[in-house]
């Protein structure tokens, strides 16, 4: 059995979890952690939040620490939220923490609606293990006794690097039509297989992908996109026949030219893979953009992003020898740096991709310098606003980012000339 890395016990965080599980042990009940932090620590990975789950009712969790200090997250599914212990010597961090899931141990009912169950009955550890997804997710931690209890043989699949249903696939995927989805996102950001019986059960019933709500396809496809594999994430969308639900034109991918613009840019944000992958699918890219944005539930500024880089990127990296009255301006949009990462990727070893790298890490006076004129010195100087302003300012301007002009009286002189 593999060793719990006590080191991963040292995050405020974990300090947390570490405070409840010890109050509610002395409070006579059992507790220990639970689910995906588990996981991550005996792969040797940082997990991101500490999940407690305990033989103490909702009720019993709010009596220790307090119905002020807790919140009811979930009880009517047994999970209650406790609030960061404040003190003088915690104050600083305290604030910065989210509250911890504490579970208790249950059972599910039917899951008519495909996404909860209809009533949860309190239980133990085995039995809160077997009702959940997948086995390298059922396992608990027990801080006294330092082991690691697996009831579903979690511990064999995570080092076999296998992802496999806790019970028959069918009925876990029946339970909740989420879970074929996380299957692929588990095994795309983990690096792991589905297990055969699994995979098989996820093709037989992809179509049932598409009662689920946008915002939840969405949470998950933007951790598969930020995933190193995504490329082949993607293609078990394609392979598990999901994409037919998800994203239809995936079906269409140049995967050559996207798994090599993938492995050139590392550390990619959801935005800048999206356009990368748009810009290997045939057809209109922006037209599947805004069905993927409808779908998915993408936030404005998620889509604003990756617009400005479908439209952009290709300008980037032939941009050498551009006039840099005409590279400026979209280097000091609010989304350069996605137009840049995306243009990296598409053509890595691209002079333009680096001149603009270089522009963009530089000064930002020298970047985007003040105007030497503005429509307000125009009407200081006798000039009615209206349309011809902005061809006005417009010439003015990339004339100063050219270097034609190199003051502001050149600038205003000139502006004169060409009043109307």
């Amino acid at each position: 059995m593999p060793e719990f890395p006590t080191e991963t016990l040292n995050s405020p965080e974990a300090a947390e979890a570490v405070r409840i599980i010890t109050a509610l042990k002395d409070a006579g009940f059992v507790a220990v952690l639970a689910g995906g932090c588990v996981r991550d620590a005996l792969l040797g990975r940082k997990p991101k939040d500490f999940d407690v789950a305990t033989d103490a009712t909702p009720e019993s969790v709010r009596e220790v620490f307090g119905k002020r200090n807790t919140l009811a997250f979930g009880e009517s599914f047994g999970v209650i939220g406790v609030l960061p212990q404040r003190s003088a010597a915690s104050s600083e961090t305290s604030g910065k923490l989210m509250p911890t899931e504490v579970a208790t141990f249950r059972a599910d009912g039917n899951y008519s609606d495909g996404r909860r169950p209809d009533s949860v009955t309190y239980g133990d550890a085995e039995a809160d293990a077997l009702r959940r997804d997948f086995t390298i997710n059922g396992m608990f931690y027990d801080l006294f006794e330092s082991k690691v209890i697996d009831y579903v043989g979690g511990i064999e699949d995570l080092a076999n690097g296998r992802l496999r249903t806790i019970g028959k696939a069918v009925q876990r995927f029946d339970e909740d039509k989420l879970r074929m989805l996380r299957a692929v996102r588990f095994a795309t950001t983990l690096g792991f297989a589905i297990e055969y019986k699994t995979f098989a059960a996820i093709q037989n019933h992809a179509s049932d992908i598409s009662v689920v709500s946008g915002e939840r396809i969405g949470a998950e496809m933007r951790r598969v996109m930020t995933a190193p594999a995504v490329d082949v994430g993607l293609e078990t969308l394609v392979d598990t026949g999901l994409a037919l639900q998800i994203w239809p034109g995936l079906q269409t991918m140049n995967w050559t030219a996207f798994s090599k613009a993938t492995e050139a840019t590392k550390h990619r944000s959801f935005e800048v893979t999206m356009a990368i992958a748009l810009f290997h699918l045939p057809g209109d890219t922006l037209h599947s953009l805004r069905l993927i944005f409808d779908d998915w539930k993408l936030s404005v500024a998620e889509r604003r992003s990756i617009e400005a880089a479908l439209t952009h990127a290709e300008t980037i990296t032939q941009c050498d020898g551009l006039a840099w009255s005409r590279l400026q301006p979209i280097l000091i949009d609010d989304d350069a740096e996605t137009i840049v990462a995306t243009a990296r990727a598409l053509a890595p070893k691209s002079r333009g991709v680096a001149r603009a790298a270089r522009a963009l890490s530089g000064d930002p006076n020298e970047l985007n310098p003040a105007p030497f004129v503005t429509g307000a010195d125009l009407i200081a100087n006798g000039m009615r606003p209206g349309p011809e302003f902005k061809s006005i300012l417009q010439s003015i301007r990339e004339d100063q980012l050219d270097g034609k002009l190199t003051s502001r009286e050149d600038a205003l002189q000139r502006a004169l000339q060409d009043k109307p």
